[in-house]
């Protein structure tokens, strides 16, 4: 801990060594498009942090995965690395319970959650990410438990190709094309990129190759056609088991295709999505013998979805419908089929000069397996001045079981229960938004109240296996702080940001021998930092720190990218672990110690 917050302190200190001047980045204007009714950032009555498109280019994240973890609140639980496996989890919930979307349509996988980050999209495809902490369920439905992810992708804004080609630590190797073109009747952005590594620990190697497309017409009604593609093949050494005599092997191969419209018409926004998403799984527990435990999984979801919003002198009124079906073809899990149907309304109202909203709603959904469910919320906020809004919200949340909870069946390690109930959860939180110039502070204290929460459990010592059953009550409480500071320095910009998220857990009567995921495995604290700088012309620099405390591991991280941009070409550096600290984010998997990356690109223009 002396080391924490001697490194915290040196950092905050350098952050105002000089004269605040204006804010390098106006994120009060950006419009948050993960809700069903689109509201400035500033306006909004919830938890929501943005990571901007100059965030993603100055971190040291090279995936997806690695930028969430800069985020307070985002707990990511890597099994291997550079997007290889993953678990996403907010707030202390778990990998089922959170909601990823890609502009604005879902892609979470019935099989299991564990494939939620398997439709990522490259980084420098996307425009920001919109991170929606809290009930969500009212919004987006019964995943969005513990709160919402809405990756924005880019559309294109000028004729360019670019490439680049990384080299670094247990011969990984990364190359990627990215091209974006601009005609008079529409836009288009393509992208590839591969990325292939020999491991960091025995049977760790990975292929990763990602496709991704996006097209924008300009005819009468505007639309976009969005298509992507990933495919993995790794060693999982130990990712789902603990037994040394298994070697795991995984292929998986992920799509998404959709189409989308937005049309505006007198006091009426409406916007429509058709989609289909992909995945398929292959997974074996011995990765040499394919013949003694072999499964393969193919889950389909098309859908469509039209949401619409009215602007009247009595408020913003929101209604919308998305109709789904899912589908999964399985040698573990059996043939399943699903039909969905979600409608949503909700209506903001204004007064006292503008100065408090209040938005109530409900979502009523359907689910052909488990019958009907209602998620009622309220979001409420007062502007106290130009600096200062308070706000509060509380909702219900409901989760249905996923295929592998319901039917998996791994002999001697891992049942399920096909007579699982649904997750329910009260969820609350109040906090304060403080605006400044540059300077932004929130702060929120949570409180939610679960029943049947889904596990993975041992109920005495003297069992073989895990089964999946509902727990009883868990009531999970926490407070959040949120600082971001932009100033410049000799006309460059700068950015220090840090946040700090603390979780405790009542698992009341809650007795079993032993939890797969959700009991003592959630962080308690989790502390992050950033500091984004450039002193010259050419050359811009990240520092990013994080201190996690895990029941069964503490551990700090420092993290830092150096770049030099000349003209049409950049060069950059990525040192990760610099402290070189052992660690583990899944109990018994230990992560990489320190490791490095050198890249280059160029831009054709």
């Amino acid at each position: 801990m002396k080391r924490l917050f001697s490194i915290t302190t040196i950092l905050f200190l350098l952050s105002f060594v000089v004269f605040a001047q204006n804010n390098t980045e106006q994120l009060d204007s950006i419009v948050i498009s993960g809700n069903r009714i689109d509201l400035p950032f500033s306006k909004n009555s919830r938890t929501i942090s943005i990571i901007t498109k100059v965030d993603i280019k100055n971190s040291p994240a090279t995936t997806l995965n690695e930028l969430l973890q800069e985020i307070t609140g985002i707990d990511i639980r890597q099994r291997g690395v550079n997007g290889t496996q993953a678990d996403l989890y907010i707030r202390g919930g778990n990998f089922e319970q959170t909601l990823l979307l890609i502009d604005g349509i879902k892609v979470e996988d019935p099989q299991t959650g564990h494939h939620t980050l398997n439709t990522t999209i490259p980084l420098e495809s996307i425009e920001r990410i919109e991170i929606i902490k809290g009930p969500a369920s009212r919004i987006y439905g019964q995943n969005a438990f513990t709160g919402a992810i809405n990756i924005i992708t880019k559309k294109s804004s000028k004729n360019q190709i670019k490439i680049r080609s990384e080299y670094g630590s247990f011969n990984h190797l990364n190359g990627s094309i990215f091209a974006s073109r601009i005609f008079k009747k529409s836009n288009h952005i393509f992208q590839y990129n591969q990325n292939k590594a020999d491991g960091y620990r025995e049977n760790t190697d990975f292929k990763n190759n990602s496709y991704f497309l996006k097209s924008s017409f300009k005819t009468k009604i505007p639309f976009s056609v969005l298509a992507t593609f990933t495919e993995r093949k790794f060693g999982a050494n130990n990712f789902y088991t603990n037994n040394p005599n298994f070697n795991e092997y995984e292929e998986t191969q992920t799509s998404l295709v959709a189409v989308s419209t937005k049309t505006k018409k007198e006091n009426w926004s409406i916007k429509s999505n058709l989609f289909w998403k992909r995945n398929q799984d292959m997974f074996l527990l011995k990765r040499e013998n394919p013949d003694f435990s072999r499964n393969f999984n193919i889950s389909n979801k098309i859908g469509g979805a039209i949401n619409t919003a009215y602007f009247s002198k009595y408020g913003i009124t929101g209604i919308g419908v998305e109709i789904a079906k899912t589908t999964l073809s399985s040698n573990n899990l059996g043939n399943q089929n699903r039909n969905s149907i979600q409608t949503f309304l909700e209506h903001r109202f204004q007064f006292a000069n503008e100065k408090l909203d209040i938005t109530p709603g409900i979502s009523y959904t359907y689910f052909s397996d488990f019958g009907n469910s209602f998620f009622p919320g309220i979001d409420l906020g007062y502007q106290i001045n130009s600096t200062f809004k308070y706000y509060w919200n509380f909702g219900k949340s409901y989760r249905v079981p996923s295929y592998t909870e319901l039917y998996i069946n791994i002999p001697n390690f891992l049942q399920g229960n096909p007579n699982l109930k649904p997750e329910e959860a009260f969820a609350q939180e109040m906090g304060i938004k403080y605006r400044k110039n540059n300077f932004q502070i929130d702060f929120a204290v949570f409180n939610r109240v679960s029943k049947n929460l889904i596990d993975y459990v041992k109920e005495t010592n003297t069992s073989s296996f895990y089964i999946a059953k509902n727990l009883r009550q868990i009531t999970t409480n926490g407070l959040e702080i949120n600082v971001n500071y932009c100033f410049k320095c000799n006309e460059f910009p700068q950015k220090f940001s840090f946040g700090y998220t603390f979780l405790q857990d009542d698992y009341k009567d809650i007795n079993v021998f032993q939890s797969r995921y959700l009991i003592d495995t959630s962080i308690k604290h989790h502390f992050t930092a950033n500091w984004q700088s450039q002193f010259f012309k050419y050359i811009s620099q990240t520092i990013s720190y994080k201190y996690i405390e895990r029941p069964f591991n503490n551990y700090q991280l420092l993290d830092a990218k150096i770049t030099a941009n000349y003209k049409n070409i950049g060069i950059y550096g990525v040192f990760n672990n610099l402290l070189n600290t052992k660690y583990y984010e899944k109990i018994n998997i230990p992560m990489p110690e320190r490791n490095w990356l050198i890249g280059i690109n160029y831009i054709f223009k």
